[in-house]
């Protein structure tokens, strides 16, 4: 499959490519990891403020909402002021939202805090991933795997961080403390992040809009958006099926970790296998045996439940990153953030609402009912990975 990602006019040095994938990773890690400490203080925020699972999943769904509905308009920003300031401006008030949910006296300030923190979130991924795109050019793909399973690396060191602290502080000074990180990645970022490249210029044989590839990207989005959804609703109710099976809250951040440990390998082993077995094939295997892991989570008694949540994990984050490397080979090389912020636009935008849907279910069926539903919901990707096939052959 032939990529269409083409060099910048004038390429990055290797230093700068280097730094460039090490400083976005870094990005990415901190901004996954803030989108996914959220998880390991929904219990917390439970005992404390008395919400349903609804009014919980709101919590997460306005985070992810703000990241959702800002990606466009974040391209957009970049495009006009530069791809580094926003990247550095979004990194600070994402880590100001962390400090506000800190101050926060109710369930109103949470949401405000986390409106606020996920706005900040929003640069981050439009922007590195096509920081690091245009840094490689044509050989893109597996700098884009890396920067993928950065982001999993802070998914598994900051809740488990997080969860530590929570076990021998407060919640609110834990947040602060989360914040103090955000601002330090952000004073990295400002001394050491290269200038981003900007996009090359369009061509009369290079077109300015996405190559439709026989309805490629569409519904390369539409497998995004589903196993997008079934990851944030099944993480949602995570901490709550372990909770019923008898886990402390220091166990339930190591359950978090074991998850997002085996979804940065399922990143990494994903993406390798992709360039091996080919989209479809592996795409087919992590949907199904998600549906399998999920269903098993839902009914093993807790010890089962550990030793499986790697495995689980691996299935659960394992296409994304396949996803996430072919975005840039079905667009032209002009148009690359554009089509990252629409992609995160579809994912971020599933992630925020899932929650919601899902969390209806388990107040009405309880979480256990609410888990398999998630289940449920992966073997829709089987098929339409089926029909990706052909169009992925005719590129």
């Amino acid at each position: 499959m032939a990529s269409t990602i083409t060099s910048p006019a004038q390429p990055c040095t290797p230093p700068n490519r280097r730094r460039t994938l090490a400083l976005s990773g870094l990005a990415h890690a901190l901004h996954d990891g803030y989108t996914d400490a959220i998880y390991v203080l929904l219990p917390v925020w439970r005992a404390e403020f008395g919400l349903d699972y609804v009014a919980l999943a709101l919590l997460r769904g306005l985070y992810a909402g703000a990241m959702a509905a800002l990606q466009v308009p974040a391209s957009w920003l970049a495009d006009h002021v530069g791809g580094r300031a926003v990247l550095i401006l979004g990194t600070v008030l994402a880590a100001a939202g962390y400090a506000l949910a800190g101050f926060s006296g109710g369930a109103m300030g949470l949401y405000a805090a986390l409106l606020v923190s996920g706005a900040g979130s929003s640069v981050q991924h439009p922007i590195a991933s096509s920081a690091v795109a245009r840094a490689y050019g044509s050989a893109a793909r597996g700098p884009l795997g890396t920067y993928n399973f950065s982001g999993d690396l802070g998914k598994a060191i900051i809740p488990a961080a997080l969860s530590l602290g929570l076990s021998i502080a407060p919640w609110r000074p834990s947040l602060w403390l989360l914040a103090l990180a955000g601002v330090a990645v952000a004073a990295v970022l400002t001394l050491s992040m290269p200038r981003i490249e900007p996009a090359p210029p369009t061509s009369a044989s290079q077109p300015s809009t996405p190559r439709r590839s026989g309805g490629g990207f569409p519904l390369l989005l539409s497998i995004g958006v589903i196993d997008t959804g079934v990851r944030m609703g099944f993480l949602t109710f995570l901490p709550f099926l372990l909770q019923m099976k008898g886990a402390s809250q220091p166990l339930i951040g190591a359950a978090f970790a074991l998850v997002f440990l085996g979804g940065a390998l399922g990143k990494l082993a994903c993406g390798w296998l992709a360039q091996r077995w080919g989209i479809v094939a592996v795409t087919l295997s992590t949907e199904g045996l998600t549906a399998l892991m999920i269903a098993l989570a839902a009914v093993l008694p807790l010890l089962p439940l550990m030793i499986a949540l790697p495995l689980l994990g691996l299935t659960l984050n394992g296409t994304s990153s396949v996803l996430y490397g072919t975005v840039p080979e079905l667009v032209p090389a002009d148009r690359t953030e554009r089509a990252f912020a629409i992609f995160y636009t579809g994912v971020i935008g599933s992630g925020a609402l899932s929650p919601l849907l899902f969390g209806a279910v388990g107040d009405q069926a309880g979480p256990v009912v609410a888990t398999l539903g998630t289940a449920a919901a992966a073997l829709v990707n089987l098929p339409l990975a089926l029909a990706l096939g052909p169009r992925l052959a005719r590129r």
